[in-house]
């Protein structure tokens, strides 16, 4: 599949790092670096814009990495880019983490997974079908 990018960052376009990787890492694009201080979220801008096809979605997801290690992660993940969107990605990085952390230029914020998608029709029923879960969730199963 073919995707049309415009690159208005400094950076090269997103790669996938492995031959099977799902995501395709996303680079911030700062002209200075960006302080995240402890339970701080802030907009952090790649330069790309996408023009997806339609059915499709990007899914901006964290990084694992930089979630274990660093306590930093994506606010709303997975976030949804639309296909009819046409504005820069732009991130919400948020620092879990007890300590100060800067995010710099050029560093792997994220991640994006390119999905195909549905749009269901709702229709309005009276009742809905009887299951063996039935409305059991959350911790409905047990521990074991």
């Amino acid at each position: 599949m073919k995707i049309r990018v415009l690159n208005k960052s400094k950076h090269a376009l997103p790669r996938y790092e492995t031959p099977m990787s799902a995501g395709l890492d996303l680079r911030a694009n700062l002209d200075e670096p960006v302080l995240l201080k402890p339970l701080e979220r802030k907009l952090i801008p790649t330069g790309l814009f996408l023009e997806l096809p339609c059915g499709y979605e990007a899914q901006i997801r964290p990084r694992s990495g930089l979630a274990l290690k660093k306590g930093i992660t994506v606010l709303n993940s997975p976030g949804t880019i639309d296909a009819d969107y046409r504005g820069e990605i732009c991130v919400i990085l948020v620092n879990l983490s007890s300590d100060d952390f800067w995010v710099q230029d050029g560093e792997r914020i994220c991640q994006m997974v390119i999905a195909r998608h549905e749009q269901a029709e709702l229709e309005t029923v009276e009742t809905l079908s009887e299951t063996e879960r039935g409305a059991g969730g959350f911790g409905h199963t047990g521990r074991e």
